[in-house]
């Protein structure tokens, strides 16, 4: 049997990364990988009803330039019970990207560009 883990995403600045996380979906940092010689860190990201699915942040100290997200035909998925509170905090943030309210749910974009989709419960 196997369930999933965990989703990485790569980030350019951890810290901008994490706040956004933390304001915009309430996840929190539950565990930390640093490398010894400070190449690289992981950071694993738990939501509020701390489900076993986390998100996975690695910044890699010697990146520079944006990653290349191709077309950006993936993303993440939360529900929620507080879509229209959460929408209007999302809005409020300037980080939606995309609405679609015939299917009633919109995306958000990360600092690196990742996006998010917003479902109600």
């Amino acid at each position: 049997m196997t369930t999933f883990y965990h989703f990485n995403f790569n980030v350019l600045d951890l810290d901008r990364s994490l706040a956004f996380y933390r304001e915009a979906l309430g996840l929190s940092p539950v565990r930390e990988k640093e490398a010894e010689d400070g190449s690289f860190k992981l950071v694993f990201l738990e939501d509020e009803a701390s489900s076993p699915f986390q998100l996975e942040l690695t910044w890699l100290r010697d990146r520079k330039e944006p990653y290349d997200l191709g077309e950006c035909e993936f993303h993440l998925a939360f529900h929620t019970s507080s879509y229209d509170a959460l929408h209007a905090k999302h809005k409020e943030m300037g980080c939606i990207c995309f609405e679609n309210p015939a299917m009633g749910i919109y995306f958000i974009a990360d600092p690196d560009g990742y996006w998010i989709e917003i479902v109600p419960a």
